[in-house]
């Protein structure tokens, strides 16, 4: 073990000395490394962050949730976006049904939206989502409120004109969310009292539920003012703890079509999209990203490791004597090999690092000016560095081989 550590601790000496006497012809040689590193270590760290985010947003969605809409969320180039305009909106009716014959769902609830323009005193806010939901919209959705409280059972069974508004609706009206609460809003001559102000979500990247530029109401109330059919309805059902979501999606069709009294030979005119599928096809696309990054990086780690190995036959050719002199004193093979090739591993850890370090600093700025932190995760970290001891032990290995198989009286009357 002292062996080992004291062989460690001559070839990080001998790294650093390399560095200390020959500055250029070492920068120029861990040059490749170091912007290898910062390619690969750059864009994993990008996308990762990037990922997290989305896959953030996607499970705002709810988890284990099934829309039932007359939309398919697929989407594509040949999308028949007019076959699903012309089929029938979802109704309340029909979330209750579903409710009454599930087995599989714990929850479900119903969703309509609007557009509206806000008031209060003589400030107005355009562009407001007002949001009509059911009772166990929360129960799936996570909604955090930063101050006052969330709708209770009385107000969405009686329809009441109370409401929830988004943390930017709050600052652009009241300035503090403290302000907004018992405050009456009003929209098209209507009035809403605010009861709860809802965190700061930020933007997302998937769309769906814009929280921040909101109101929330209980349903009833909404489809007192609006005709649900024209609101852009759908329903939420979310499935037990235990249940597969595509099995959640088989008998959700079947109630569906048991509902409309659809027969065999007719085909759905609704659908079951299973929003865990956006989470799939994300992880597809960040891992095709991830790709085009390792080999943009590939060719520079391939120029880093040449210009290592360059530095190391070098220094094997320089230290002639040295090794001769070590093998006469009884040094064995294995332990000149192990020299060299942690000295080799060590400066490709030096050009690593000096990468890692320009990542971090990438990362302020970005993260400065992006809608999203960029994080280096311990994992990145991690493979960065053994991106690094592979490549020195490989970019080493020829010449720590030819000195550890040197003659040592050669070796000592070379000059």
């Amino acid at each position: 073990m002292l062996k080992m550590l004291s062989i460690l601790w001559n070839s990080f000496k001998m790294a650093l000395q390399e560095l200390r006497v020959n500055k250029l012809r070492t920068f120029l040689s861990l040059f490749g490394i170091t912007i290898g590193i910062f390619c690969i270590i750059g864009v994993l760290a990008t996308v990762d962050s990037l990922e997290r985010k989305v896959q953030n947003d996607i499970k705002s969605f709810g988890n284990n949730t099934i829309y039932v809409d007359k939309w398919n969320y697929g989407g594509g180039n040949d999308y028949p976006w007019w076959k699903y305009m012309k089929r029938p909106p979802m109704r309340i009716e029909e979330m209750k049904f579903i409710k009454a014959k599930s087995q599989l769902a714990a929850n479900a609830a119903m969703f309509v939206s609007n557009n509206i323009n806000l008031n209060y005193g003589d400030n107005i806010l355009s562009n407001v989502n007002l949001y009509g939901i059911s009772e166990e919209f929360n129960t799936i959705q996570t909604i955090d409120i930063e101050s006052g409280r969330y709708l209770n059972e009385s107000e969405f069974t009686r329809g009441t004109t109370t409401g929830v508004i988004g943390y930017k609706v709050s600052d652009e009206l009241f300035g503090d969310p403290q302000r907004a609460i018992g405050k009456e809003v009003t929209y098209g001559g209507r009035r809403v009292i605010v009861v709860g102000v809802i965190k700061k979500q930020g933007q997302s990247f998937v769309g769906g539920f814009d929280y921040d530029q909101s109101m929330i109401v209980p349903y009833r109330y909404f489809a007192s003012i609006y005709n649900p059919d024209n609101s852009n309805p759908f329903i939420m059902v979310q499935g037990k703890p235990s249940i597969a979501s595509k099995a959640l999606q088989d008998e959700l069709t079947g109630i569906m079509r048991q509902s409309r009294r659809l027969s065999p030979t007719e085909e759905d005119n609704f659908s079951c999209n299973d929003v865990a599928l956006f989470s799939e096809q994300v992880k597809g696309f960040f891992g095709q990203v991830s790709a085009g990054g390792w080999a943009i990086a590939g060719l520079s780690l391939i120029v880093g490791a040449f210009g290592v190995a360059n530095i190391m036959f070098v220094t094997v050719r320089e230290r002639t004597s040295q090794i001769g002199l070590k093998k006469a004193l009884g040094a064995k093979k294995r332990t000149i090999l192990t020299e060299f090739l942690i000295e080799s591993a060590f400066l490709c850890i030096i050009g690593g690092l000096i990468g890692l370090g320009l990542v971090g600093l990438l990362s302020l700025v970005l993260s400065s000016v992006l809608p999203f932190p960029i994080f280096i995760a311990p994992n990145i970290i991690i493979l960065a560095l053994s991106i690094c001891i592979i490549l020195g032990i490989i970019s080493g290995i020829i010449p720590a081989s030819i000195a550890a198989k040197m003659d040592p009286v050669v070796a000592i009357r070379t000059k």
